[in-house]
């Protein structure tokens, strides 16, 4: 079988999901919510930049889905995605992932992919956010706190809760990173 791989990395054929060839925010495979689906980011979402944004449902930024919809629909053809991440370490998430999945899809009419719930800072933060805390030397300090990454998989920037997704300087910085 070493061989056989050997053989075709010979002639060019690759293999982008084996993990040594995956940048090590995309080395996860995560739950997507109100789901027994689960996905592999490598295989999803490598050459990909992503906005990765922890959101609650019951937060006064809660309205920023709308601008995170558009930020998609409008780069989703340009090797862009937004990962949305609920967390209830703010106390604005329900318990129940069937009504925070209610909140994404009908109320706001979020289509990019929505995750399950986890903690996004502190000791019991998920090794997701550990990652783009270190990377960013900040974890999240609020819902709808986020961090982009370039299509390898390198920090461009992270940006607070009060960082609007129609923001000229992350749409500049978005713009950049899906070269």
């Amino acid at each position: 079988m070493k061989k056989i791989i050997a053989g075709l990395c010979l002639i060019g054929i690759s293999f982008p999901t084996l993990a040594n060839d995956c940048p090590d925010v995309l080395k996860f495979m995560k739950r997507k919510l109100n789901s027994q689906e689960t996905v592999n980011f490598c295989s999803e979402y490598k050459d990909k930049a992503i906005l990765f944004v922890n959101t609650a449902s019951k937060c006064g930024f809660t309205p920023q889905f709308e601008g995170l919809e558009k930020l998609y629909d409008d780069y989703k053809d340009k090797n862009f995605v937004v990962l949305g991440f609920p967390s209830g370490d703010f106390n604005q998430e329900y318990n129940d992932e069937g009504k925070t999945a209610e909140v994404c899809e009908l109320t706001y009419g979020v289509n990019f992919p929505m995750f399950e719930t986890i903690p996004v800072r502190g000791d019991d933060a998920d090794p997701l956010y550990r990652i783009l805390a270190e990377k960013a030397d900040s974890a999240p300090k609020w819902n709808f706190y986020k961090y982009l990454i370039d299509r390898k998989g390198n920090l461009v920037d992270s940006y607070s809760s009060f960082t609007k997704p129609d923001d000229q300087d992350l749409i500049a910085d978005i713009e950049k990173a899906i070269k």
